[in-house]
């Protein structure tokens, strides 16, 4: 497993991103949270399919801090089954995963 992930999730709202994304940073659990969107998701809730406005987060992080990571989504996300997933981070910049290390706790 690479020792780098990138995490991402989705919100309903921007202000529960960046509250969720300040979370992540002051905690140095993610080097560096991006917000992006409005987005468009068209997903199946209970039966029904759905599509909605969410705002997307990419947090860059270590592997080591994935399950911090999710406790922090959980605890701060309103959504019942919030997005939670982790691609490895195959390849980066010397410089940039040095930082990345630096910012977060292992």
């Amino acid at each position: 497993m690479s020792d780098y992930l990138l995490v991402t999730s989705t919100t309903e709202t921007r202000e529960q991103a960046e509250r969720i994304a300040r979370a992540l940073v002051e905690a140095r659990l993610a080097a560096c949270v991006q917000i992006d969107g409005p987005i468009s998701s068209v997903y199946r809730w209970e039966g029904t399919v759905t599509q909605g406005k969410e705002w997307r987060l990419a947090a860059k992080t270590r592997a080591a801090t994935f399950d911090d990571v999710v406790e922090v989504i959980r605890r701060e996300h309103a959504y019942q089954v919030p997005e939670m997933i982790a691609l490895p981070i195959a390849a980066g910049s010397t410089d940039y995963l040095g930082w990345l290390a630096a910012e977060t706790r292992s």
